[in-house]
């Protein structure tokens, strides 16, 4: 079991860079890649500096976000499986949600996922059916963002995960038994994603490990292995369906199959 709860001193790196992250979350002054790119080089202490980032936040946890789901998107960050973020309870909101451009965001985009609430916490011994059987699911958008300027796609996978996998916010909708859909459903949920009306992308949930409630497995098990677990309450953004747009200004909407409410984003300045 990888331990990652490890005392860093002042000046080791991993603090030096969890420091640097919690001051741009605060201030909304983003961190230059390359001044900090050499000092992360391996998945766990880039999730030892994530943990350290999240103490620094001090606010509740409310649960995590997955990414690199897809082959497309592993390859442009050069990894081999999905990686998590770890996501303040705040920053999960609910639909129709409204955001600020200069107030809660640096250099957002939108992505359309699904995501899951936990009924009770999950094991590492969990089957795809017992997933199921333990979530509910919703609709959402995710709003990546990154403390980090002209971040998107060449920010390292390492500093990605320091930075709580360039969490923003996730903003989810009305939330049924994960139970109402088959496992077949769970594989073709399609969705479009509109901006001031305009279809701006569409995508299917296949895209996401072949089926979202792999990514949930996935989460469980490499929380397991961290000595974490997803408790009850929690929720988990599954990962995109779509290439990510960049989030601007406007009406944002997300439209999904099998009656999904939508799930609607003002952006403002």
């Amino acid at each position: 079991m990888t331990n990652l709860n490890v005392k860093v001193t002042p000046e080791s790196n991993e603090d030096q860079l969890a420091h640097a992250l919690y001051n741009a979350y605060q201030e909304k002054q983003p961190l230059q890649m390359n001044e900090w790119v050499d000092l992360v080089s391996d998945d766990e202490t880039a999730y030892r500096v994530q943990d350290l980032l999240m103490q620094f936040k001090n606010q509740p946890l409310g649960g995590y976000k997955v990414s690199l789901t897809s082959p497309q998107t592993q390859e442009m960050f050069d990894s081999n499986e999905p990686l998590y973020g770890a996501q303040v309870q705040s920053h999960f909101v609910q639909s129709p949600a409204t955001l600020s451009l200069k107030d809660n965001l640096m250099e957002p985009l939108a992505e359309v996922e699904l995501v899951f609430k936990a009924k009770e916490d999950l094991n590492v011994n969990d089957t795809l059916e017992d997933l199921q059987r333990k979530t509910q699911v919703s609709a959402g958008v995710e709003v990546p963002d990154a403390r980090f300027s002209d971040w998107f796609p060449s920010l390292s996978k390492y500093l990605v995960m320091s930075d709580a996998a360039v969490g923003g916010f996730v903003v989810y909708g009305e939330e049924r038994d994960s139970t109402d859909l088959s496992m077949e459903d769970f594989t073709n949920v399609t969705t479009k994603l509109y901006h001031d009306g305009e279809q701006v992308a569409e995508g299917v949930s296949s895209e996401v490990l072949g089926n979202p409630l792999k990514s949930l497995q996935w989460l469980v098990q490499k929380l397991d292995a961290q000595g974490k677990t997803l408790k009850a309450g929690e929720r988990v953004s599954s990962g995109t369906f779509l290439l990510p747009a960049n989030l601007t200004k406007g009406t944002w909407k997300a439209s999904f199959s099998h009656n999904f409410p939508d799930v609607v984003v003002e952006v403002q300045d």
